[in-house]
């Protein structure tokens, strides 16, 4: 460093010299161009790329066979589908009559379908409100237990129904609490009239979700534990050496990381709107009802399959994929709004 000059007696302080290499560093950055990136042709990525693209044929050839495929499908929606003219499927569906939108027109004036789209509209905002967050807090639960091993074994007890079928999953709860089950004959015993809880309408909604809850919220508790296991532990550690408690870290860390799984998983779901399950309500409709269990896809089967009136279910599965659409761009685009990335991001 340069000695201070001396002029007269005072003290004369000489500029320092730091500034001269950062003057000197900021216009060699203006100087330096930035290089472009290469870009490598379609033979040079493919050869980069193959193994990635050899592994992920077998989804792409699952979703070909099984997905895009039946979705030609749909013509049916739009012609009085016969399925016994011709010599094969292919001439059915050229020798079928063209009606148009007259599937379409004939759902839209049945009472019936309004009805099965406003029972399946209700039983998903009941279930977006009381089984939507059970398997957050699972998570969150789950992963405040220290040891490992009763974590593990916690863990697999509670997403082994997933594994259930649905017959298995109505029969454990019609032993349970049907009207020869165990709750109605320990009521019986003690004298007092047991409720109708498997054949009762007007309860219907809640026995569907409770069957839902214990079948799958803990399969859905995964998603979770996989997200909190992203979260870094040292913010943990810096919120407890604060001074923050337990709801509060919970409140500012857990819950910010798991904000963008809750958006995207939120956004799935609604899109699946129409879509509660078949095979449930298939299984209990006859205990309860058409009016209380009468939802799209059994009015589908029922309305649709059942009476060979192919182009009414077709288009009662166009009208719910359309809607499915719709409902997953409008809250991909409120999440936008909302800073989160969604399902996709916004171009």
């Amino acid at each position: 460093m340069a000695a201070p000059e001396r002029s007269g007696g005072d003290v004369v302080s000489a500029p320092p010299i730091a500034a001269e290499p950062r003057a000197a560093a900021k216009k060699a950055k203006k100087k330096v161009k930035a290089v472009p990136r290469r870009q490598l042709s379609f033979g040079q990525r493919l050869r980069r790329d193959w193994p990635l693209l050899l592994m992920c044929l077998p989804a792409m050839l699952l979703l070909l066979v099984f997905h895009y495929v039946p979705a030609l499908g749909n013509v049916i929606a739009f012609q009085d589908y016969n399925p016994f003219v011709g010599d094969d499927p292919l001439e059915a569906f050229l020798y079928s009559e063209w009606i148009g939108f007259g599937n379409f027109e004939y759902l839209f004036k049945n009472p019936a379908f309004w009805d099965s789209v406003v029972t399946t509209l209700s039983i998903t905002a009941f279930q977006l409100v009381f089984y939507f967050p059970i398997p957050i807090l699972l998570a969150i639960l789950l992963n405040s237990i220290m040891s490992p091993r009763i974590r593990s074994l916690v863990q697999s007890v509670v997403y082994l129904p997933h594994f259930f079928s649905w017959v298995l999953v109505v029969s454990l709860f019609q032993m349970m609490l049907g009207g020869a089950g165990l709750l109605a004959q320990t009521v019986r015993q003690a004298g007092y009239t047991p409720p109708e809880i498997m054949t009762n309408p007007d309860t219907f909604m809640f026995l569907v979700t409770s069957q839902a809850l214990w079948k799958d919220a803990g399969w859905g508790m995964i998603v979770f534990l996989a997200a909190l296991a992203a979260i870094d532990t040292s913010l943990y550690e810096a919120a407890a050496a604060d001074g923050a408690g337990r709801w509060r870290r919970m409140w500012h860390i857990t819950l910010p990381g798991l904000r963008s799984v809750i958006v995207l998983l939120l956004i799935l779901r609604l899109g699946d709107a129409l879509n509660v399950g078949f095979e449930q309500f298939v299984l209990q409709r006859e205990m309860v009802g058409r009016e209380a269990a009468e939802v799209l896809d059994t009015y589908v089967y029922y309305q649709g399959i059942a009476v060979q009136q192919w182009g009414v279910g077709a288009a009662a599965g166009l009208f719910k994929a359309v809607i499915g659409i719709l409902l997953i761009v409008g809250a991909n685009k409120l999440a936008h709004r909302f800073g989160e990335q969604g399902i996709y991001s916004k171009s």
